[in-house]
C-alpha cells in the first residue's frame, strides 16, 4: 500500500454538500481527505442556469458560513476577492443568483487540492480495516487504488423519468435538467408541453411564455391540485429545518415519517411565491391585448402515457385525478419537470455486507448520517430524506450536517453544533434553551371540574 494513497476519509461525488465538507475539512490537520467526481469540473444544474434565477435560500447557506463564519471559503470572501462585495451590498437581497452560486462553488473547488475531478469511482472493497476505492481517470483510462478509514457518499440525485417514457426513442421528450441545451430546438416547435408544478417547471414556463406571442402553444399540466407556492416563508415554519426537528423526525416510526413527508411536500417542493405572482402578472398583461392566449394550464391531471405519432410529435394520455376521466393532448415537444430521485451507486456492491438497511431495502441512516452497521464508517449526503426529513436537500443545512460528520470523524467537537435554535417544541419532551438537554415532563393536560 502506498502511504500517499491512504486517507482518513474519501468523499465520492463533489456536489455542493461534499464540496462544503471538503472546504470545512481544509483546516482540520488531524484528518486527511480526498474527493472524487467523474465530471470534468463543478457545474451545478447547467441546464437550468437562467440568468435571472436565484437560490431559494439566503446567501448565508453557502458552503461553510453556518459552520464557520470566519472561513476563507465563504461566499462573502469570494465576493470580496472578485470585487463584487459592494455591488452585492447595494443590491440589498439575501438571495444570490444561481449562476453566481455556481461561480462561487467553482472558485472554492479550484482552491481545494483535495477535490479531484475527471475521476470516476468504479469499485469499493473492504480489507484489513480499510476501504479500498478503485478510481478510473476519465481522460486517460488509468485506474488507481486509494485507501480510507471512512467514506462519505455524495453522489447526489438523478432526474426522475416515468417508467413509461422511453427517452431513447423520444428525442422530443426531455427532463428539465437539460432544458437550456434543447432550447434552440424547442423554439422551432409549434406546441410545447411542460409536465409538473415545481420550481423548475415554473422557470421554464416563464422563459417560454414570451414566445407564445409569436405563435407558440404552451401547455403546463400537473397532477397536483394547484400550482402551489413554497410554504417555507413563515419564520416558525422555517424552524422545521432546525436540528431539534431533525431529532424529532428521526425518532418517528418509518411509516409515520413517510406520511409526514407526504403532508409536508409544500415545504420543500413548489414554486417561489414571487415567481408565481410574476407569471400571473405576465399572463394578465398579455390578456389586455389578446383575448385568447396561446397558453393552457391544467391541474389535477396525471400523465399516464406518451405515444410517438407518425410525424414524430407526441400524443399524451392523462387521467383527471378528481373526475377519474381521461384527457388527451398533443405536443411537438414535452418537458418533464418530474423532479429527482436518489439512485444507489453500483460501486457499493462490493461492501453491501457492511451497509445497514431497513426492511424496505432503503438505507437505515443513523442520526448522524452513517449507513454502516458499525455506525461510524460510511456517511451519506442528501440520501436520508426518508429518515431525516425535508432538511435533507436543503442547502442551508449542509454546513450543519458537515459539522456533525467532521465532529464524528474526530470524536470531538471541532465545529460548534447548535443544539437548540427553535422556539417551538416538536415532541413531548421539553428542551432547555440554555443547556440543550432534553428533560422529560408530563405534557398531558388534565381538565378538571372546578365547581
Amino acid at each position: 500500500m502506498n502511504s500517499q494513497n491512504k486517507y482518513t476519509v474519501i468523499g465520492i461525488g463533489i456536489g455542493p454538500f461534499n464540496l462544503g465538507l471538503a472546504a470545512l475539512l481544509d483546516p482540520v490537520e488531524e484528518l486527511s481527505s480526498v474527493f472524487f467526481d467523474q465530471s470534468d469540473g463543478f457545474d451545478w444544474h447547467p441546464g437550468l442556469m437562467f440568468s435571472n434565477a436565484t437560490l431559494q435560500v439566503p446567501f448565508l447557506a453557502d458552503l461553510v458560513t453556518m459552520a464557520d463564519p470566519s472561513s476563507k471559503f465563504s461566499f462573502l470572501n469570494f465576493m470580496k476577492e472578485n470585487d463584487r462585495l459592494y455591488k452585492f451590498y447595494i443590491r440589498e437581497s439575501f438571495f444570490m443568483l444561481r449562476k453566481e452560486y455556481n461561480a462561487y462553488c467553482q472558485w472554492a473547488a479550484s482552491r481545494l487540492p483535495n477535490c479531484k475531478f475527471s475521476h470516476r469511482v468504479v469499485a469499493i472493497d473492504h480489507n484489513k480495516g480499510l476501504y479500498e476505492v478503485a478510481v478510473k481517470h476519465t481522460k486517460t483510462g488509468e485506474v488507481s487504488v486509494h485507501y480510507a478509514e471512512k467514506l462519505v457518499l455524495g453522489t447526489g440525485t438523478s432526474p426522475r423519468i416515468p417508467a413509461f417514457v422511453q427517452t431513447e426513442t423520444m428525442p422530443g421528450v426531455i427532463h428539465t435538467s437539460g432544458y437550456l441545451y434543447s432550447r434552440p430546438d424547442i423554439l422551432k416547435k409549434k406546441t410545447v408541453t411542460i409536465i409538473g408544478s415545481g420550481q423548475s417547471a415554473a422557470e421554464v414556463f416563464r422563459d417560454l411564455l414570451p414566445v407564445t406571442k409569436e405563435g407558440l402553444q404552451l401547455n403546463w399540466f400537473t397532477r397536483s391540485s394547484h400550482f402551489f407556492p413554497l410554504e417555507n416563508n413563515a419564520k416558525l415554519t422555517l424552524e422545521l429545518t432546525s436540528p431539534e426537528y431533525v431529532d424529532h423526525f428521526h425518532s418517528l416510526p418509518h411509516k409515520s415519517r413517510l406520511q409526514l413527508l407526504a403532508r409536508q411536500s409544500g415545504l420543500y417542493k413548489g414554486i417561489d411565491e414571487d415567481l408565481i405572482n410574476e407569471i400571473f402578472n405576465t399572463l394578465y398583461e398579455m390578456s389586455v391585448e389578446e383575448d385568447l392566449l396561446n397558453v393552457e394550464l391544467r391541474s389535477n391531471i396525471e400523465l399516464g402515457e406518451i405515444k410517438v405519432s407518425a410525424d414524430g410529435s407526441y400524443d399524451l394520455g392523462f387521467t383527471h385525478t378528481e373526475l377519474q376521466k381521461p384527457y388527451y393532448s398533443h405536443s411537438d415537444f414535452v418537458i418533464l419537470a418530474t423532479g429527482y430521485t436518489y439512485k444507489e451507486p453500483d460501486f457499493l456492491k462490493g461492501i453491501e455486507d457492511r451497509i445497514d438497511r431497513m426492511e424496505s431495502g432503503l438505507y437505515n441512516v443513523h442520526r448522524y448520517y452513517t449507513i454502516d452497521k458499525n455506525g461510524g464508517e460510511i456517511f451519506v449526503q442528501n440520501a436520508e430524506l426518508h429518515t431525516h426529513g425535508l432538511v435533507t436537500p436543503d442547502l442551508g443545512m449542509g454546513a450543519y450536517r458537515n459539522s456533525c460528520i467532521i465532529n464524528r470523524l474526530l470524536g470531538r467537537e471541532y465545529y460548534k453544533v447548535e443544539k437548540r435554535i427553535a422556539f417551538q417544541e416538536f415532541g413531548v419532551e421539553k428542551t432547555s434553551s440554555v443547556s440543550g438537554v432534553s428533560e422529560k415532563e408530563n405534557m398531558v393536560l388534565i381538565a378538571e371540574d372546578t365547581k
